[in-house]
């Protein structure tokens, strides 16, 4: 985490980020890889599957194409491009993060066994550091223990999952390139520059997460049942970028909504009645359960005009509208409500993996 290089390397220099430009390169870099294939799946800022079923004939074997496209992303933006090539996405990606900083790596179908085995369990999709301390205990060190091992034991030993793991340290792999995934979920979090613990701070910053959320929301059409509540403590409990504990909190609504104020309100009460009791360094705001707009949704028995005071819900939808235009036109924190904090938001990549635009700086 930032804060603790800049704990370990006091001189240390921060840049901040250009989202905007990033976003630019991002949209020229995107271009490019359409001209090689029509799907094309977005991961993040910079990094994508991209399916060359059926191309060979107009762009050769796929390294050659993949070469191609490494040096048309050089032409275009003086960047370079890593690409990884397999039978199935598990492979390519992880051949991809092997051919970095700057290279080709493929994996064809029959070398498969032999690529995956010797890495470590973490390198699959799924396996995180809860995962792999499971499986470690487990006698699973490689993926190949896992490909070696009789699949109804893994699905004993661990559920579904074990079978699942079973099937993928085996490179299969059936997930498709889609090159249209929607989210499932939006959020919004930051670390602090220092600990705080200062109630009124969280809950100010609680509020500028919850409105820039819902405003995503709104923008995209879909409205939230779930809101959570995220927080990492201050206190490092062991070694390594994970060694602050993070936790969760979360309630589900009657009604889905894409207003800030509810969203507010529900983190609020959460950091109040289930929050932190210590220092923090991270806060954030999450809202997941999504539905279309036009979905049909079953009436609350008291309306939000009860718990958000006299505005009535057409009122609350007029105001988001000329704050969305506020915020379109002049830039986000233009016009900001009374307890509403400044804050630094950490989580602005995120737009931009959905085809968002970033905000810009008030």
């Amino acid at each position: 985490p930032s804060f603790e290089a800049r704990r370990l390397c006091p001189e240390l220099v921060f840049l901040r980020g250009d989202m905007a430009k990033y976003k630019a390169v991002s949209r020229q870099i995107f271009s490019i890889f359409t001209e090689f294939s029509p799907v094309v799946e977005s991961l993040s800022l910079d990094e994508a599957f991209l399916d060359l079923t059926g191309t060979e004939r107009l762009l050769g074997t796929p390294a050659e194409a993949g070469h191609r496209l490494r040096e048309r992303v050089r032409e275009e933006t003086a960047l370079p491009v890593s690409v990884g090539i397999g039978p199935v996405k598990l492979v390519a990606k992880i051949a991809s993060a092997a051919a970095k900083p700057d290279g080709l790596l493929e994996i064809p179908p029959e070398a498969v066994h032999d690529f995956l085995g010797p890495l470590p369990v973490r390198r699959l999709f799924g396996v995180g550091p809860v995962g792999e301390k499971r499986l470690l205990e487990r006698g699973f060190r490689l993926i190949g223990d896992l490909a070696e091992a009789d699949p109804g034991q893994l699905e004993k030993l661990l559920g579904d999952w074990g079978r699942h793991l079973s099937r993928l340290s085996r490179g299969e792999d059936v997930r498709e390139v889609e090159p249209e995934s929607h989210a499932i979920s939006y959020s919004e979090e930051n670390t602090f520059s220092e600990d705080v613990s200062d109630r009124e701070v969280l809950a100010s910053t609680l509020l500028s997460h919850a409105e820039a959320v819902a405003r995503r929301l709104r923008r995209a059409s879909v409205r939230g049942r779930t809101v959570v509540l995220k927080w990492c403590d201050a206190k490092r409990v062991r070694e390594g970028p994970r060694g602050y504990p993070l936790h969760t909190r979360q309630t589900t609504l009657l009604q889905a909504t894409d207003d800030g104020a509810v969203i507010a309100r529900e983190a609020r009460r959460l950091l109040v009645e289930v929050g932190p009791t210590d220092p923090v360094r991270l806060i954030g705001v999450g809202v997941s359960g999504l539905d279309d707009e036009g979905s049909g949704e079953q009436l609350g028995l008291f309306s939000e005009t009860q718990a958000l005071g006299r505005e009535g819900p057409e009122d609350r939808a007029a105001l988001n509208r000329a704050l969305d235009e506020i915020a379109s036109r002049f830039g986000s924190g233009k016009v900001v409500r009374g307890s509403q904090g400044r804050t630094e938001r950490a989580g602005l990549s995120h737009q931009i993996k959905r085809g968002e635009d970033p905000e810009e700086p008030g």
